[in-house]
């Protein structure tokens, strides 16, 4: 899964397309079903595959699924980039791909009693907050578009490789305890750190959106 941000504010790949039609490039707009695009919308409905596998205890299965789809998630981007396939559909779709498969494996990783719940409701949180605070900037007629920031990248990466750990752990019978609560320490850490420094960002936005009226 690409180090992707759906909290409100451009994703890499958006910034390299509105990049490429600064120059003049083309921009497939709407909801063109691109190779790209389809192969993106089929990690979509692996999501439920991979929480049954996980819920029915076929962790290897799992974690294979879950490399197939770190894998598809390479190809598309490589597509898209290289052959122009990009469009402003696939901008959105590819982290929403990424937040829903994510978000389902920490839930049901939680259900099924290998990863805490207390981690699980810190990450969950943390998106719905940072997602509802763009949201009301939208309503109070103040849009706000935040940039991805390097400790969100760092707390994706870093809730990817927990989860990766804890099903392979689990799948193929090894000791990762150890390793496994550091990685939690650190998904902890990092969620907090990017909770107070995106609602930093909010907060001087909104001040300023209402110093300018």
């Amino acid at each position: 899964m690409t180090v992707q941000w759906l909290d409100g504010g451009y994703t890499d790949e958006r910034k390299q397309r509105c990049a490429r039609r600064e120059r003049g490039g083309a921009l497939s707009r709407g909801a063109d079903l691109s190779i790209p695009n389809l192969i993106t919308l089929g990690r979509i409905l692996l999501v439920p595959v991979v929480v049954w596998a996980i819920a029915s205890g076929e962790m290897r299965l799992a974690f294979l699924l879950l490399l197939a789809a770190g894998l598809s998630d390479a190809v598309d981007g490589f597509l898209a980039k290289r052959f122009g396939m990009a469009t402003e559909l696939g901008a959105y779709l590819d982290p929403l791909a990424d937040k829903a498969m994510l978000v389902s494996i920490y839930v049901v990783l939680a259900v099924v009693g290998a990863i805490p719940l207390w981690l699980v409701i810190l990450v969950v949180s943390r998106d719905i907050m940072i997602v509802s605070a763009v949201i009301l900037s939208w309503v109070v007629d103040t849009p706000i578009a935040l940039k991805p920031l390097l400790v969100s990248k760092l707390n994706t990466v870093a809730q990817i490789v927990l989860a990766l750990l804890v099903i392979a752990a689990l799948g193929f019978n090894f000791d990762a305890q150890v390793a496994i609560v550091a990685l939690m320490g650190l998904v902890a850490a990092l969620t907090s750190l990017s909770v107070v420094f995106y609602v930093a960002e909010w907060v001087r936005h909104m001040n300023a959106a209402d110093g300018g009226h």
